[in-house]
Parts: structure tokens; sequence; C-alpha cells
């Protein structure tokens, strides 16, 4: 899955193709796939300038957030063999 997300800083186009003037499957997708990106907080995140020392410490507890989430799963996997 980390090859499917995009670089923090690379917010190019986001594509969703409109079938059989199904509009509103469209923005379902859209919407999905803007969330499954973190489009709206990076757009959240860069309202306000935010120092350096602040960046680095959100990124930091970011990071053991994403840590502890990836342990539970791996213990939950684990658990039923």
């Amino acid at each position: 899955m980390a090859d499917r997300r995009r670089n923090r800083d690379d917010l190019g186009p986001v594509e969703v193709s409109v079938i059989d003037n199904n509009i509103g499957r469209a923005m379902n997708q859209l919407k999905r796939q803007i969330g499954r990106e973190g489009f709206n907080r990076e757009i959240k995140r860069r309202r306000y300038y935010e120092k350096p020392s602040v960046a680095k410490r959100k990124k930091s507890i970011e990071a053991e957030r994403r840590r502890r989430k990836d342990a539970r799963r791996s213990r939950g996997r684990n658990s039923h063999l």
C-alpha cells in the first residue's frame, strides 16, 4: 500500500472517470480517493505557516502513531495463526 501513496509534497491531479453518466458514483469515488491520499489533511496543514520545530514534532508524533497502528495490525494477524 505504501507504493500507492503519493509523496507528501506531490499534489498532482486526481482523476476519476465518469461511466454511463453516473455522476453520483464518480463523486463518491473522488471523495474516497481524496480521503485515501490525505488531501484534506494536507490542505489543513498548509492553511497556516508552521514553524520548522513544530512541523518536526508533529511529523515524529505522526510516525509514532503509524508505528503503533502497524504493530496493532501485525498482532491481530498473528493471533489468528
